[in-house]
């Protein structure tokens, strides 16, 4: 199981976008693997929890916080084989270990957490919520907003994580994530 959380050494910048549900991190990371025509890893959590949803009508379970890190990191490494410039990365297991201590009495288990603050990304760009929350099937917690943007923001600064906080329209964010990723780039030539 362990070798199926590691993250493969890579070329590329890694980039995680970061934060709450609802905050725009789905747009935001296509934008820009179209923006540097390179790679984007879905964030795998989606599908597996609304498919889910779809066949039982339940919600994530502690049971599947594992198997949603594991299918995380197998994209991930295998869509970073796929670029050496850029890898966008729509989440992280450091996102699945702060929902597991929100979500979960502030437990989150031992081998998802060692990864979690094993693999390393070169930023983190942290989405804050000043956008519309929009419903789905799999989002749950409109009024507690601020109380994961703080979640997300304290894993951030606990673990030392290099971050970026994203604020404004698409156009704003996605104009400060390239210029950082641009400088990046420049730095890692």
């Amino acid at each position: 199981m362990e070798e199926k959380l590691k993250q493969h050494t890579t070329n590329c910048i890694k980039v995680v976008l970061f934060g709450p549900e609802s905050t725009g991190k789905t747009t935001l990371s296509k934008q820009l693997a179209r923006h540097y025509n390179s790679v984007w890893v879905p964030e795998y959590a989606r599908e597996y929890l609304q498919n889910k949803w779809n066949e039982e009508r339940k919600t994530c379970e502690p049971e599947d916080l594992l198997p949603i890190a594991v299918g995380q990191m197998a994209l991930e490494n295998e869509l970073a084989t796929k670029t050496d410039s850029v890898l966008i990365c729509d989440t992280d297991l450091l996102e699945t270990k702060v929902y597991s201590e929100a979500y979960y009495s502030g437990s989150c288990d031992p081998l998802l957490e060692k990864y979690a603050l094993k693999n390393t990304y070169h930023i983190y760009f942290l989405t804050y919520i000043d956008i519309p929350w929009e419903k789905d099937d799999l989002r749950d917690k409109p009024n507690e907003r601020e109380r994961m943007f703080k979640a997300f923001e304290n894993a951030l600064k606990k673990y030392n994580r290099p971050y970026v906080l994203l604020k404004g329209s698409k156009t704003e964010r996605l104009q400060i994530a390239v210029n950082h990723i641009d400088e990046l780039l420049k730095n890692n030539v």
